[in-house]
């Protein structure tokens, strides 16, 4: 494209530019869908001796990456396409918006540190992969200090004049605060711990069946199987294994769910691909023309959340679907489960228990476990506690809020991935999404039969009524923007807990 210099400005044609900030936005994507690939790869099949090479080539693709959203052509064409906001369309100017706060920060970043911190995230990521089978901190603690150290720096250079952390709350769910946290999770302290002691004082669930021996190549199938159920497109989304489960997304057209398989405990599984499968359905259904430009995602963290909370909980944890599911799984576990009945199993799943691991912590208990991550977080950025003194306060809190403490590092501040990559402000959108889930369901159900659904391993409908209100839009609208328009009235933590009290009341008899 030609560009006239008159006086400073850029004068171009506006197809032309928009044309040309197509182009450009693809060429990121190549990198990142590059660098995305390299990533997916450390987590699943990559040797573990392998990580110093990987971070030398994220360094270099980052800063290419870097080089071409910062380079003077995306200037150009961004401060051309904002001088003609008004005749763009709805999503162009969600583009330009998003981009231009992206070319804002990242220009506050200096090239050699932004390639450095790819390469950090690498080497980080791969000493907690071998820190934990090992549950040994003190081979992930000097990474985890540069990463810190790393994170504050940037923070500072973007926004100097804000908290560190809050910074990076904004960045997972746009707007989120320190203060909205603290009144949320106070709101679900105040109602979820006094439940959790009458649950606890009542007679105890039997899940004792649920531990046992459960051939992996079975659980591998039901991973199939769920999916399938689920309606995730097996051409567009593949499954693969990992110490921590997590999703990715290169585009709808190519999405990696992981989990995890322990042969003694098929449901660790089981709830792991229906949560990541959540994950999975909204990035495989945005909209096909936002596929190579930033709307062609979840729009946050919170969001993403709320859709994997969704079908983990409010539906693979519902009577009507384990149910539906409690044929499959005898068939499939004969020798452990062919006795269990449908009632039994429902119960079994949804057992409320004070335990160490969040992954597999109950729905009750699982906010606790967020809570704990939060405090620590706003601890190590306030610089109120350093990463040595990880373990013991997260053994302190552990036992302040659940009333059990880890034995070991595996077990206690080594079981997430999280902080090895840097992402530190991510763990409140886990609550913050049941809680949207939660009151997604009581609008969903105005307009759908979801008990029928569920009883009958129908999801289609489900999937529909999330694709009509959420999927399609992946970025177009800002979270704040996207809940209102779904919920039609504020986003309230009352659902949630609501939900959480009928529930565990009918399960335990209260």
């Amino acid at each position: 494209m030609n560009l006239l210099k008159n006086g400073g400005l850029c004068q171009m044609e506006l197809a032309q530019a928009i044309t040309k900030l197509d182009a450009l936005q693809r060429k990121m994507f190549a990198y990142n869908h590059a660098m995305g690939v390299l990533y997916y790869d450390g987590a699943t099949a990559a040797p573990a001796g392998s990580a110093a090479n990987r971070g030398e080539t994220m360094a270099v693709l980052s800063e290419a990456e870097y080089l071409m959203a910062t380079g003077p052509e995306m200037i150009d064409l961004l401060d051309f396409l904002y001088a003609h906001n008004d005749e763009l369309t709805q999503k162009q100017r969600r583009i330009v918006e998003m981009l231009r706060k992206d070319l804002a920060e990242l220009r506050c970043i200096p090239q050699e540190e932004y390639a450095a911190a790819s390469k950090l995230m690498a080497e980080s990521t791969a000493a907690w992969h071998e820190a934990k089978p090992r549950s040994d901190f003190s081979i992930f603690a000097p990474y985890l200090e540069k990463v810190i150290e790393t994170k504050k720096r940037f923070a500072h250079y973007v926004k100097p004049d804000i908290d560190p952390y809050e910074y990076y709350l904004d960045t997972y769910e746009p707007g989120l605060t320190r203060r909205k946290c603290d009144e949320f999770f106070a709101a679900l302290r105040a109602r979820v711990v006094p439940l959790l002691k009458r649950v606890q004082a009542a007679r105890q669930v039997d899940a004792s069946f649920l531990t046992g021996d459960f051939p992996l190549e079975a659980q591998r199938k039901l991973s199939d199987e769920l999916m399938e159920i689920m309606r995730i497109d097996r051409s567009f989304c593949s499954i693969g294994e990992t110490e921590h489960p997590f999703t990715t997304n290169f585009t709808k057209r190519d999405v990696r769910i992981t989990t995890h398989y322990y042969p003694d405990n098929a449901v660790s599984s089981m709830y792991s691909v229906i949560h990541e499968g959540g994950h999975a359905l909204y990035e495989l259904h945005t909209a096909d023309e936002d596929m190579y430009n930033g709307l062609g995602s979840g729009v946050s963290m919170g969001l993403h959340e709320s859709q994997s909370r969704f079908y983990e909980n409010l539906v693979g944890r519902s009577r009507g679907f384990v149910t539906f599911l409690a044929p499959r799984l005898r068939a499939l576990f004969l020798q452990q489960l062919g006795g269990v009945s449908d009632d039994a199993l429902y119960r079994a799943v949804n057992r409320c228990e004070a335990s160490l691991v969040r992954t597999e912590a109950d729905e009750l208990t699982y906010s606790l476990h967020i809570m704990v991550r939060y405090e620590i977080e706003k601890k190590l950025f306030a610089d109120e506690i350093s990463v040595a003194e990880i373990p013991q306060e997260w053994n302190r809190l552990y036992q302040e809020y659940l009333g059990v403490t880890p034995s070991c590092d595996r077990d206690g501040c080594l079981q997430d991935s999280h902080w090895s990559d840097g992402s530190f402000g991510y763990f409140p959108s886990y609550a913050l999404g049941s809680a949207y889930g939660a009151q997604m369901l009581a609008r969903m159900r105005e307009t759908v039969d979801v008990d029928a659904c569920e009883k009958n391993g129908d999801l289609a409908p489900i999937n529909a009524w999330l694709c009509e209100h959420i999927w399609q839009y992946g970025c177009l609208y800002k979270p704040a923007e996207l809940l209102e328009r779904v919920f039609e009235t504020p986003f309230d933590p009352k659902y949630y807990l609501d939900y959480l009290e009928t529930k565990f009341t009918e399960i335990y008899g209260l």
